[in-house]
């Protein structure tokens, strides 16, 4: 009997998160209009995290806790390694998830009326930010996309991200064919829009916020908000961190689907207004550039 609601597999990557992971679990369990498995990686951590995970999965026939003991490192190799063991093959879509947020209960099946209404191939969003202490902020990532952004910047956060089945798989043939290379770069969000982009693959950024982004310490990147985070991306920029992953994604694409592209700097001046989303970070890109710090 064919299911009623679209059904979604949401690949949660988790470390050390025992404080928040149930809020978050919880929340996309509440999911509307859609019927929901989630899928758990846990970096090798120090808490009860995975104890947690394997409890609540005895409880709960749609969450699958996927094997533990791998050091990771980072978020970006936990989802990589989502992507390459979870057979989605039979979900209709894939989303994913940190393990510190709260999802809005309409998240997903706005996603999907949103892929299904504009033919998308990829979908991601707004956040509202959240810190303990109270305080809340808009991050809008929904800036107007430019023709060589997804060699500069990520869709926005990864966990917003929402795509068609058929396209995520396209991208797992491109992982595991590059798996050493793709998982060189320090940022899944970030190397998966570029793909996506890279082969045509529509996407949009919305400008409605159904997330909670939580903000604390533990981190591993965050918002970017506040003057602490713009001096962190400064002094990265300036170790040449930012060039680096450009280069890394630059060369892991289809070349063809940016054959007029240069990382020289006469090129990169000229076309600066395309290279990022937001008018404010394309000028200060450029004067990175300029003053040769990029």
């Amino acid at each position: 009997m064919k299911n009623e609601y679209p059904t979604v597999a949401v690949l949660l990557s988790a470390y050390n998160g025992i404080s928040w992971i149930e809020e978050q679990v919880v929340s996309i369990l509440s999911q509307s209009h859609t019927s929901i498995q989630i899928f758990i990686s846990i970096d090798l951590s120090t808490d009860k995290t995975y104890s947690w995970c394997q409890d609540f999965s005895r409880q709960n026939g749609n969450i699958a806790v996927l094997p533990y003991g791998d050091s990771f490192g980072g978020a970006a190799k936990n989802f990589y390694r989502l992507i390459r063991d979870v057979d989605f093959s039979s979900f209709d879509y894939i989303s994913f998830s940190d393990q510190d947020d709260i999802w809005d209960s309409r998240k997903l099946s706005h996603a999907i009326k949103m892929i299904e209404k504009n033919d998308l191939e990829g979908y991601s969003s707004d956040v509202i930010a959240f810190w303990n202490d109270g305080q809340k902020k808009l991050i809008k990532k929904s800036y107007s996309q430019n023709k060589y952004d997804y060699l500069f910047e990520a869709a926005g956060p990864g966990c917003t991200y929402v795509f068609r089945k058929k396209s995520i798989q396209k991208f797992k043939k491109f992982l595991l064919f590059n798996w050493d290379h793709v998982n060189q770069v320090e940022l899944h969000d970030w190397m998966i829009y570029a793909y996506f982009r890279s082969q045509g693959m529509k996407w949009e950024i919305d400008n409605k916020p159904l997330m909670h982004y939580r903000q604390h310490e533990y981190n591993q990147f965050g918002s970017n908000y506040g003057l602490k985070a713009y001096c962190n991306r400064f002094l990265k920029v300036r170790k040449k961190w930012y060039r680096a992953e450009i280069t890394k994604i630059f060369l892991l694409l289809d070349k063809d689907s940016h054959h007029d592209f240069s990382l020289k700097t006469s090129f990169l001046m000229k076309v600066f207004w395309n290279l990022r989303r937001r008018p404010r970070d394309k000028i200060i890109l450029l004067i990175l550039i300029v003053f040769n710090i990029f």
